[in-house]
């Protein structure tokens, strides 16, 4: 038991460590750990990233909780919370000591410049997962896209199919949240309603 502990720690300070640009960064790390380990199905990610979502606190710290918990009890879930958060600490506190004194060397502006690019790349990876998820009945293929555009040769798995609901709810909040200025409760709240009858 002592073993799945540490294990829970090792792996969620790994996410940690790695998940620069916040809790949408880390979804990428997150799954790639989970189904390796197979802690939970890509369905039930979905709804602990959703419920996450809707609770307060940080997605992955969110996430690391239920899943230590689901896999090692109260211990487990304090292993991967304190796992998950320990590198950011770390990094903070050494931060807080050096970063002010040295953020004008090309060298710490030159590695801000590299971490930079990685977060769009982690969250735009985070988006495609719920696009497969959600959005999509299958796998996105980038390989059916270039077939398509480029005339590529070769057999490609065909475009996934798309669920008529979930393209529904995603265009309403889009609109209604980045346009219409609506309050994002209220587009989480809708969303609640809107699955409950389309999905």
């Amino acid at each position: 038991m002592v073993g799945e502990w540490l294990g829970l720690m090792a792996s969620f300070f790994k996410i940690g460590l790695f998940g620069f640009g916040g809790g949408y960064a880390m979804i990428p790390l997150l799954e790639k750990e989970i189904a390796a380990h197979a802690w939970l199905s890509t369905t039930e990610f979905l709804d602990i990233v959703a419920i996450s979502q809707m609770t307060p606190g940080p997605i992955a710290v969110n996430a690391a909780t239920y899943i230590g918990f689901r896999t090692a009890g109260v211990i487990g879930a304090l292993s991967a919370t304190l796992g998950l958060v320990l590198p950011s600490l770390i990094l903070v506190m050494l931060a807080a000591r050096f970063f002010l004194k040295f953020q004008e060397r090309p060298a710490v502006q030159a590695v801000l410049g590299g971490i930079r690019p990685v977060t769009i790349g982690l969250i735009g990876s985070a988006v495609l997962f719920f696009m497969e998820n959600s959005i999509f009945t299958g796998d996105l293929h980038l390989e059916w896209v270039g077939q398509r555009l480029f005339g590529a040769a070769g057999a490609y798995p065909g475009f996934p199919g798309i669920s008529p609901g979930g393209i529904l709810i995603f265009v309403l909040a889009f609109v209604s949240g980045r346009f219409l200025k609506v309050s994002p409760i209220l587009v989480v709240a809708f969303s609640i309603a809107a699955g409950i009858f389309v999905m």
